[in-house]
């Protein structure tokens, strides 16, 4: 029987595997602050025996300026977020962090098949885009008696 040996500690061998994955895939977010950037705004993905529920969380941005299509069976939320600048820094203010994405964005979202593009509800309350989509007939549940 043969003996494995590491030349270094395991858990050392193990750390650097985990860091060389994390490296190789780029690492998987643990909160919603570290998510990849361009992942904005963040979503949340449901259904109801009716309908496929969006909720996209997208603080400080004003409603009008959001685009929402659906185009193919793709849901393509965009918009723009501005910045916010304290109004008695003047012009001679610096920003040494700044942690709020600003600009340009757009997610792209794919629907299910029985989603019904014509059915279509969205609503922003407390910077929170709530896109609601009715799914259609020929896909919602029914009871079926058995005679």
């Amino acid at each position: 029987m043969s003996e494995v040996y590491f030349g270094t500690d395991l858990f050392s061998e193990l750390d650097r595997l985990q860091r060389q994955m994390a490296g190789l895939f780029g690492g998987f977010p643990s909160s919603i602050r570290s998510g990849r950037s361009g992942a904005f705004p963040q979503i949340n993905i449901g259904s109801t025996d009716d309908s496929i529920e969006i909720v996209a969380f997208a603080p400080g941005i004003d409603p009008k300026s959001l685009d929402l299509s659906i185009d193919k069976g793709l849901l393509t939320i965009s918009g723009e977020r501005g910045g916010l600048q304290p109004e008695a820094a003047g012009e001679d203010a610096r920003t040494y962090a700044q942690e709020r994405f600003v600009g340009a964005f757009r997610r792209v979202i794919e629907l299910p098949q029985q989603a019904d593009p014509d059915n279509v509800v969205a609503r922003y309350v407390n910077g929170c885009l709530t896109v609601s989509i009715g799914k259609q007939e020929a896909s919602k549940p029914r009871a079926i008696n058995v005679q």
